[in-house]
């Protein structure tokens, strides 16, 4: 199963390593599926798919600087790369810490990118394309760290990885990952057990 990293150990680090080697030669956004080049344009940030406020939460910190200063294991899980993606600073603040999940209707969030958002209940919907990914960082991040994902949310995660199959890009990444920091999304290689923790409500 997925491994927790112990090479990263800020999120400082992690960001210059991100540019300079995860996406050096570019690549593209995670919810709008939008190319960018070497430079990195001024609306790129960096998404952490599973949420930094739900970390906070489960390790009973004040704030994410109390988690900085006073957690090992809240560095390591911050600065992890396979939880981490570019994405539009703008559809990366309407996600906040929103869960997945899926949306009735066609309202999206802004402009023509296929991201709905449903503030009443605080759920987003990002585009199809994203969908297998983002399952699998969230699966990744819960084995690898112990983190719960509640049981609604799993069984819609579970389904996007059925339909959204890992890509040559994000096998390339799982690579690059391991050679940064150690370790492999294990669920890019293994789609399938996704399933069986689901089943087994672990």
């Amino acid at each position: 199963m997925s491994k927790p990293q112990t090479q990263l150990s800020s999120y400082q680090k992690a960001i210059r390593v991100f540019w300079r080697e995860l996406y050096a030669t570019g690549g593209k956004t995670l919810y709008s599926q939008q190319h960018f080049g070497p430079t990195k344009p001024e609306w790129i940030n960096i998404e952490h798919v599973f949420p930094m406020g739900w970390v906070v939460k489960a390790l009973k910190c004040r704030d994410r600087r109390d988690c900085r200063y006073n957690s090992d294991a809240f560095n390591f899980i911050e600065s992890d790369l396979h939880n981490l993606f570019p994405s539009r600073r703008d559809l990366n603040m309407l996600r906040a810490s929103k869960r997945f999940g899926v949306i009735k209707g066609e309202i999206r969030a802004i402009g023509s990118y296929d991201f709905k958002i449903d503030n009443k209940q605080r759920i987003i919907e990002p585009a199809p394309a994203s969908q297998g990914e983002i399952a699998r960082a969230m699966f990744h991040m819960s084995q690898a760290y112990q983190l719960k994902i509640f049981s609604k949310q799993s069984q819609t995660l579970a389904y996007w990885n059925r339909v959204d199959q890992p890509s040559n890009e994000e096998k390339r990444r799982n690579d690059i990952i391991e050679e940064i920091q150690g370790t492999r999304n294990y669920f890019i290689d293994h789609p399938d057990e996704i399933e069986n923790i689901v089943k087994s409500g672990k």
